[in-house]
């Protein structure tokens, strides 16, 4: 296994890819994933949601990459959503190195990594992200995206306050800042087919978070498959022993499915 760090900006310690490379075997390619952790826009929780998802995802023909992208108000939107499109940059300029077919590149995404996630979904295509980053046009867009307990809508009757502040920089967010990046309005032809796994009862993240997507997704016609599960707890990453911790009401045995789910939905695509 190839396991290197990657600073996607050179002189930027905080902004780099951590690479989970299976080894490469002539006449196979496999697919791609970037994972994206999520906590909040404040931290990058990748001991859960990071290295033990990239290698939840090698057997079922991937080579992964963990996305560690501004937090902390370092840098504010789009920042985040132009460090995430230099990322599928990476991969797929790196497409023949690594052993990849550069058509199948997904992404997925936890509680605000699913924010990031389903951003790249919806906004890969908004000028700044080219000015940014030179890039052939669609290079950062996803095949699929995975959306795992997602910030979708910063409607303040739903939304995870706390994320919308730290990614916009402010604890005073405007309406004119929050319904740029409340994601159900973003959704239009451009948005690649997603996969969304929430559970209704979780604490932190309000499921209509995953509804309103659902809901969005299907005016547009764009495809996606959605499953909510009655219960379950936030931050439940695998929902298993790896990544429970000491939490062990994390675990469950139909929510622990949803990687193998995920990967049967992303084949067909």
């Amino acid at each position: 296994m190839i396991c290197e760090k990657i600073s996607l900006y050179p002189g930027d310690e905080d902004v780099y890819l951590e690479t989970y490379i299976a080894d490469i075997r002539e006449g196979y390619k496999r697919k791609a994933i970037l994972v994206i952790p999520g906590g909040g826009y404040y931290t990058v929780c990748s001991d859960r949601e990071g290295e033990p998802v990239a290698q939840a995802f090698l057997p079922y023909g991937y080579q992964a990459f963990v996305l560690h992208y501004s937090v902390r108000r370092t840098r504010t939107f789009p920042y985040q959503l132009i460090e995430a499109s230099a990322a599928m940059k990476y991969i797929r300029d790196n497409a023949d190195r690594y052993g990849i077919d550069r058509d199948k590149v997904f992404v997925v995404g936890f509680s605000a990594g699913g924010h990031l996630a389903a951003s790249l979904a919806t906004m890969w295509n908004r000028q700044e992200i080219y000015d940014a980053v030179p890039m052939e046009y669609g290079t950062n867009k996803p095949t699929g995206a995975m959306l795992i307990y997602p910030v979708i809508s910063g409607d303040p009757t739903v939304a995870h306050k706390p994320s919308f502040r730290e990614l916009l920089g402010t604890d005073t967010p405007s309406e004119e800042q929050l319904e740029e990046v409340s994601l159900e309005n973003r959704v239009g032809p451009d948005t690649c087919p997603l996969y969304l796994v929430h559970t209704a009862s979780d604490g932190a993240v309000n499921v209509k978070n995953s509804l309103r997507m659902a809901d969005a997704c299907a005016t547009a016609k764009i495809p996606f498959e959605l499953h909510i599960y009655p219960k379950g707890a936030h931050g439940m990453a695998l929902a298993n022993e790896i990544t429970d911790g000491t939490a062990h009401w994390r675990d469950d045995p139909r929510l622990c499915k949803w990687v193998e789910n995920a990967a049967l939905w992303a084949s067909l695509l």
